[in-house]
């Protein structure tokens, strides 16, 4: 067991419910605002620094499955099993405070898009991490829309199977999917070109690129995980889980740290780091402090902090990816959803009966997770 780094890096800020177990949840790029969906169709933003909720989409009969905030926070996306993508756009309206006459910005969510695709689940969402680009899976294939102009910008057909991740590169110039035997890669500047295929043995199941664009990592359905770096066509293979790898988290980098990428499978996290030359490889660290499936990774923005999340009720951190820093506790039938502040203060869980937490890191605990 890894021992414990003694110090409370985070404590209880805020606490809520939602009508059904919290299935996505993304932050605004302010870091002022968080976007959560339910089992049961429901969006909502939480205010941070005022502590109000705004529900901009009413619990239904179908769940939402991913939502995002556009890389500016001028647009939220939604999707889920009706077959519907949503877009709010964001904007700022003046009121007046009568009590101290002072003029206090709201937000104003006002839809402005509703994409139909009747009988297709909308599983996947992600937002160009530079322009309002937004890029969905339909079955088989990935609608790429421009939502400043609301047009279609392309249709990319995957082919061989369902979509079952997708991911901008950082520069977003390109857009890798993931599916049977592939992961495939497309050029934005010539979406009709044929795209890179990288060859797996199996089924890509959750794709992730490291935050400088220089490694491509997928974790697949064969209870392997790949990457790739750079150009080459050859990947590192990393074998031994002990089930396929659902979950992946590249750290940010620092100016001391390694290139290293945590991937979860079953109860169990592994946490891969580069080594000085190619021919050395990944070594990897494996903790298995969780009970239960992990259901969610991440490492704080521009950290070595990690977060993992899970169904046995407890979101652990870990100190530089290594030791044991702090369990979170506080909902008893486990968690659903994990995701930072794009400043790394706050920290969002979900829970798989509704309930959702939001800890703030403490002036001592800061710089401990470098």
């Amino acid at each position: 067991m890894p021992s414990l780094k003694k110090s409370s890096l985070f404590s209880l800020s805020w606490q809520g419910q939602l009508q059904d177990y919290v299935t996505a949840m993304d932050w605004s790029p302010d870091g002022k605002w968080l976007a959560l969906a339910s089992g049961s169709g429901e969006v909502t933003l939480l205010n941070i620094p005022k502590k109000q909720t705004i529900t901009i989409e009413p619990s239904g009969t179908k769940s939402i499955d991913c939502l995002g905030f556009s890389y500016d926070g001028q647009f939220l996306a939604a999707g889920g099993q009706n077959g519907q993508v949503k877009v709010w756009q964001l904007s700022k309206d003046v009121k007046t405070n009568s009590k101290t006459d002072s003029k206090l910005p709201a937000l104003v969510p006002v839809l402005v898009k509703v994409l139909e695709h009747a009988r297709t689940w909308v599983e996947h969402l992600a937002w160009s991490p530079i322009r309002n680009e937004l890029a969905f899976s339909l079955g088989r294939d990935v609608q790429v829309w421009d939502m400043a102009r609301e047009e279609m910008v392309t249709a990319l057909p995957f082919e061989t199977s369902s979509v079952l991740d997708l991911a901008w590169h950082p520069d977003g110039e390109q857009l890798a999917l993931s599916g049977h035997l592939a992961v495939k890669i497309w050029s934005r500047s010539d979406w009709d070109n044929d795209p890179k295929v990288q060859e797996i043995a199996a089924a890509g199941v959750v794709i992730a690129i490291s935050p400088d664009g220089q490694y491509l990592a997928a974790g697949n359905l064969d209870n392997t995980l790949m990457i790739w770096g750079g150009d080459s066509d050859y990947p590192w293979r990393m074998t031994g889980f002990p089930a396929k790898v659902r979950h992946l988290a590249w750290a940010g980098a620092t100016r001391s740290s390694a290139p290293m990428v945590a991937a979860a499978s079953g109860p169990g996290l592994i946490v891969w780091r580069k080594q000085r030359t190619d021919e050395a490889g990944w070594a990897s660290q494996v903790f298995d402090l969780h009970l239960r499936k992990i259901v969610a990774l991440a490492f704080q923005p521009n950290s070595t902090l990690l977060a993992s999340a899970a169904e046995d009720g407890r979101v652990i951190l870990w100190h530089k990816a290594k030791q044991l820093s702090q369990i979170l506790e506080g909902v008893a039938q486990g968690f659903s959803a994990l995701a930072w502040s794009p400043q790394g203060r706050l920290l969002a869980a979900g829970g798989q009966q509704g309930e959702w937490r939001v800890w703030v890191q403490s002036a001592r605990g800061k710089g401990f997770s470098r």
